[in-house]
């Protein structure tokens, strides 16, 4: 299990918690996504090390950026 810890620019609502989440858990391998509306910070808990481009990939599909 790998745990790796984001932050994700441009959330305002609920509604943009819940895009960023679905997008990465669409990420093969992912067990888990944890967002904070507050702080930006995702956490991602997934059986392989994710590569950055896939999470960047996910998180800009959603409409967002990596910060």
């Amino acid at each position: 299990m790998s745990t790796a810890t984001y932050t994700v620019a441009g959330m305002t609502c609920g509604h943009c918690v819940a895009s960023v989440r679905e997008e990465i858990e669409e990420i093969a391998g992912v067990r888990s996504v944890d967002v904070s509306l507050d702080t930006g910070a995702v956490e991602v808990t997934s059986d392989r090390e994710l590569d950055l481009s896939e999470v960047n990939a996910a998180v800009t599909e959603a409409g967002y950026q990596l910060a």
